[in-house]
């Protein structure tokens, strides 16, 4: 428990929360856009509705705990040490905290691959049968 308190410690040290357009950049950069089919924003959506954007953002729930900008869950697909986990992404659910945000989007990707967009309830609730190129107004990308 000391350990999972000193990482969350460091990794909210070296969080950040994107602006909108400075995101769906990153996105871009890192080949998300049209990845399995989801338009860049959807991913922008989705991640709004996740986090604000936040790369330190937990949402606690009950029996696991969802980690960073996209939310990722940790009986499904990070260890956090405190969930019993499938850890799908092979990955401590720490990384998922920090401004390096590549784990993160390495993850999404999977999560992705295996279950499709409609895996995040917020992008089902927020994002489906959504106009979401407003996500993307005003970005230049």
């Amino acid at each position: 428990m000391k350990l999972l308190v000193l990482l969350l410690c460091v990794a909210a040290a070296s969080a950040r929360v994107y602006e909108r357009c400075q995101w769906a950049g990153v996105l871009k950069n890192s080949g998300m856009h049209g990845y399995h089919g989801v338009s860049l924003a959807n991913w922008v959506c989705l991640t709004n509705w996740e986090s604000h954007y936040n790369t330190q953002a937990i949402n606690h729930n009950v029996g696991s705990t969802d980690y960073g900008i996209f939310q990722i869950n940790s009986r499904w697909w990070c260890d956090d040490h405190q969930t019993k986990t499938a850890n799908g992404c092979r990955i401590d659910c720490s990384e998922l905290l920090t401004d390096n945000v590549a784990a993160a989007i390495a993850c999404a990707k999977h999560v992705v691959q295996e279950q499709g967009i409609s895996a995040w309830v917020a992008w089902r609730k927020h994002c489906q049968n959504q106009e979401v190129s407003k996500y993307l107004a005003g970005c230049h990308l």
